[in-house]
């Protein structure tokens, strides 16, 4: 069965997530959070929602929550994105806040080399929009530019268990100049579909540094039929690959047998065609052979170890027949 990544949600929700704490992004300053800190609002997983769970300011929950307002005015956090980029998209989670989720929100953007000031140049890129009790709001960003911080705004107060925001981050480099790793969501990467993935959190495939466990990669069930499981990638940009990373961190009973790549060149194909992507990739040309795997490793795969195949923009990630990958690495430069 092929599963292709957030079907059921907006496109631009396949963009990385720029205000992912597993990829650097922070809060810089926040007006409240006296029932629940701001940061948790940056959380890669899912909220949750634990009954019986109280501390020292009441009810623990699993987001961003100020205290009841008695005067005019609302609250506000300021969050330093992952990185540079276009903004694409908006998650506003109020997951499990059900009679404290605030009535409103609306966002600002700002680039700044430090942190935004008195002097920031703030750029509404969310108009005032309705919130509701323990859901998913969805808002498409229309903005061209880039920035490096938004502010969500929350009217008057409450909780906002996730903020996510949709975006491409800004390559800088230029062709040929710089070897960039291209599989990196911090460049742009990003998952466009899978066979499987039923354990750990697959988009941490593209993250930065090593895993931190077991969970903090793509993983799938056992495969009890023939076949093999797979990832597609989009890469950040159109490049030429010249070495490969793979890291099994943690993975050590249910690493996979062996790995190969495929990569095409699909320029001009847009987000509506992920089907034809997913279809064209059983015939894309191998970038790297069948190559064994091992448990808990990295395994650099160097410039003899891939095909001379040109430029390329997407890749596929097999593994034979199944199991756990933490890291892909995908170092070349862009074409």
């Amino acid at each position: 069965m092929i599963q292709q990544s957030h079907l059921e949600r907006p496109a631009f929700t396949r963009d990385v997530n720029l205000a992912s704490g597993g990829l650097g992004a922070s809060i810089v300053s926040v007006t409240d959070d006296f029932f629940a800190d701001a940061s948790r609002m940056l959380a890669d997983t899912d909220a949750v929602f634990i009954a019986d769970k109280y501390d020292d300011h009441g009810k623990w929950m699993d987001g961003w929550e100020s205290r009841r307002r008695r005067g005019p005015g609302h609250d506000s956090a300021v969050v330093k994105l992952a990185a540079r980029g276009r903004i694409t998209g908006f998650d506003v989670d109020t997951s499990h806040f059900t009679g404290n989720y605030p009535p409103a929100c609306r966002i600002e953007a700002c680039a700044s080399e430090g942190e935004p000031d008195a002097a920031s140049d703030w750029v509404e890129v969310l108009p005032m929009s309705a919130l509701g009790a323990s859901a998913h709001h969805f808002f498409a960003c229309e903005a061209a530019e880039s920035f490096t911080h938004v502010r969500l705004h929350i009217h008057p107060d409450g909780g906002v268990a996730r903020l996510r925001v949709h975006g491409r981050p800004e390559l800088v480099a230029s062709a040929g100049s710089e070897t960039l790793d291209l599989a990196s969501a911090l460049n742009g990467a990003r998952i466009l579909a899978f066979s499987d993935a039923h354990y750990g959190s697959y988009h941490r495939l593209l993250a930065p540094g090593r895993g931190v466990n077991m969970g903090d990669g793509w993983e799938t069930r056992r495969r009890r039929e023939p076949g093999n499981d797979w990832i597609i990638v989009e890469l950040g940009a159109r490049a030429t690959l010249a070495t490969a990373s793979i890291d099994t961190a943690f993975y050590k009973g249910n690493f996979p047998e062996s790995f190969s790549i495929q990569a095409a060149d699909l320029t001009g194909f847009s987000d509506n065609l992920e089907q034809a992507v997913v279809t064209s990739s059983m015939f894309w040309p191998e970038l790297i052979a069948r190559t064994p795997l091992s448990a808990d490793a990295i395994h650099d795969i160097g410039a003899d170890g891939l095909a001379d195949i040109g430029p390329v923009t997407h890749v596929r990630l097999n593994i034979f027949p199944d199991g756990g990958v933490s890291r892909l690495r995908l170092f070349g430069t862009l074409a």
